[in-house]
């Protein structure tokens, strides 16, 4: 299998997170296979979350905000070398990063796509200038939980469906560890 074939693949699984095969990353969305998804979520020393805007020409939920990076992981690759090798392509910086947890999630989306994932979320701090990928990205911010997490009440349109759960189980975790 050549890279952009692996690339274009994402890894099926049952609902214990078992692999039980790969499917082209389209094919699973137009069908609503389950397949593994990763999350990173990066703050910085105020506190403040790093989303990012999908940029317009995403295949779904484009214009968007999200979380700083998200995507899935390559078949042979462990979740936390995706994830790590992604922020750097998709963000332009990389950081330490800690798996959380996961959850998973069915929702429909625009283009008739449905995206049913086992999300693994990963959190990270960073300081630095951010490089994003015009590709991937439209626009980044730095935002307070806050303020992020009433505005996703207040106005669910303006972000991607998974944000919310992908917010909370990365405070979550951030509160466990200052006590």
């Amino acid at each position: 299998m050549s890279v952009q074939e692996i690339r274009n693949k994402v890894i099926l699984v049952d609902a214990d997170d078992n692999v039980i095969g790969y499917a082209p990353k389209l094919e699973a969305h137009r069908k609503g296979m389950q397949h593994r998804a990763f999350s990173i979520v990066v703050f910085n020393s105020n506190g403040e979350i790093l989303l990012q805007q999908r940029a317009s020409g995403k295949y779904h939920s484009a214009g968007l905000w999200s979380n700083t990076c998200c995507s899935h992981p390559q078949p042979g690759e462990s979740i936390a070398t995706s994830a790590a090798a992604r922020l750097q392509e998709e963000m332009g910086f990389s950081c330490e990063l800690e798996y959380v947890g996961k959850f998973g999630y069915k929702a429909h989306l625009d283009n008739q796509l449905v995206e049913n994932e086992i999300d693994h979320v990963f959190c990270g701090s960073y300081e630095g200038s951010v490089h994003p990928d015009s590709d991937e990205v439209a626009a980044f911010q730095w935002v307070a939980p806050d303020v992020l997490l009433k505005n996703i009440e207040e106005n669910p349109e303006r972000y991607t469906y998974w944000l919310g759960e992908v917010i909370r189980l990365s405070l979550e975790s951030r509160f466990a560890q200052n006590f």
